[in-house]
């Protein structure tokens, strides 16, 4: 058996788990970017290697946890969890964009004279904010996906843009 180090599996394994927690809660409230998340994915597999060389330099204290006892039925139970995971559910996973995703869809093709009021603004003070920000809108018909396509980044900039100054217009 291969003798492997303490001093150096335990934080190799705690730095990959503070990457992994991090960039994992980045990701779930989508605050991540494309690095992040291909971070996470690739620290991931550090994570696997890293729990495994600290599996086996604490194999003495590791072997009690497969005795009869509270943690055997925890990790049974995250087995079962696992095991669960793999089984195609009635109903499946929700078809289609996400919540999210249609709220979005539906603020980008709204035309810029229904978008407007949502942020207080009349529609000629949000074309200039817009404007201000790089972005063209024709006339008020217009809506912010007939001028950024698909480009979620450049959305998140029309939104902001619109969002800052608060209240431009009374109600």
């Amino acid at each position: 058996m291969i003798k492997v180090s303490r001093e150096w599996a335990t934080p190799l394994t705690i730095g990959v788990f503070g990457l992994m927690g991090v960039t994992g809660l980045l990701m779930f409230f989508h605050w991540d970017n494309s690095l992040q998340k291909t971070l996470h994915e690739w620290v991931g597999w550090g994570m696997v290697a890293a729990v495994v060389v600290h599996a086996l330099a604490n194999w003495l204290g590791f072997k009690r946890y497969f005795k009869p006892g509270p943690a055997l039925w925890v990790m049974a139970l995250f087995a079962l969890v696992l095991a669960g995971s793999f089984v195609p559910w009635p109903g499946g996973a929700p078809k289609g964009p996400s919540t999210p995703g249609l709220a979005l869809q539906a603020v980008s093709g709204a035309p810029i004279r229904l978008l407007a009021p949502l942020y207080g603004k009349t529609p000629e003070q949000a074309r200039q904010a817009l404007t201000q920000a790089g972005i063209t809108l024709a006339d008020d018909e217009a809506s912010l996906a007939s001028a950024l396509g698909k480009d979620r980044e450049r959305l998140g900039v029309a939104l902001r843009a619109l969002a800052q100054g608060g209240a431009g217009a009374p109600r």
